[in-house]
């Protein structure tokens, strides 16, 4: 336990000022969603029924650019993890004498404070758009980066960890975690949608997070499923797949020590 906190907090700010050092990725973590919601917003919006045309499409779509940035996050701050095999760091870690949990928990507080700095640095803009913002509605937009963010990286964690290069772990986020985004209700609501693609968002533990994120930053917009739901589906999301990378980073005949 002595070495526990120590370690945690050494590995993740390594993660943070690793990820702000690289401008690269810095941009391409926040500035694309922002331009996806710029340009689609735009041009959707006039044609978008239900929403009341483009400004509305545009209050729409954010909560949905904002989990596209916790998304990008998570994948900029995993994909760490198979170059850090390549250089030697994640085996001197795990042979070292601090658990090796310390480094799965390192990895999730970072990716997740990486995103929630982005979305804090983006909420002003709900205001400007005219979004109702509230201390009790900022206090659960909090929550909801952060239980996204936690999220979000245990799944990047899980698909990193057995990769050796970062093309693999490229073609598997393009099958894996865009189409979770894609359905999760961030470019139309599920009213609108076939049957099947409406089941497949039911299912979707990021629609429940995205029900959040909406009810955060607009709560007399109208909901798929209630609150306390979409907190616990969410919760317990986050809390399956970071205890899910800790038991296989804990794996002894792992293939990747």
């Amino acid at each position: 336990m002595n070495s526990f906190t120590p370690a945690v907090l050494a590995l993740t700010r390594r993660e943070v000022v690793r990820f702000l050092r690289q401008r690269n990725r810095v941009v391409g973590a926040l500035a694309t969603p922002l331009v996806f919601w710029f340009l689609i917003g735009s041009g959707v919006g006039r044609s978008f029924s239900g929403a009341g045309g483009s400004a509305s499409y545009l209050q729409y779509f954010f909560p949905g650019t904002l989990l596209l940035i916790i998304l990008f996050t998570a994948i900029f701050s995993t994909i760490s993890i198979i170059e850090d095999r390549r250089e030697g760091f994640l085996q001197g870690v795990l042979v070292s004498p601090i658990p090796r949990s310390a480094f799965v928990l390192a990895k999730l507080l970072g990716g997740t404070l990486l995103s929630l700095l982005q979305c804090v640095l983006l909420y002003g803009l709900a205001a400007a758009m005219g979004l109702p913002a509230t201390p009790g509605g900022f206090l659960l937009f909090l929550a909801a980066v952060v239980l996204l963010g936690l999220g979000l990286t245990a799944l990047g964690y899980l698909i990193a960890w057995p990769l050796d290069s970062t093309q693999g772990f490229h073609a598997l986020m393009n099958l894996v975690l865009m189409p979770l985004w894609f359905l999760s209700g961030a470019l139309f609501p599920p009213g609108g949608a076939a049957g099947w693609l409406r089941a497949l968002m039911a299912v979707n533990p990021l629609s429940y997070g995205l029900e959040l994120l909406r009810a955060s930053l607009n709560p007399h917009a109208p909901a798929a499923v209630s609150l306390p739901a979409a907190l616990a589906v969410t919760a317990l999301f986050a809390l399956a797949l970071g205890w899910a990378c800790a038991a296989m980073t804990e794996k002894r005949g792992a293939r990747h020590p």
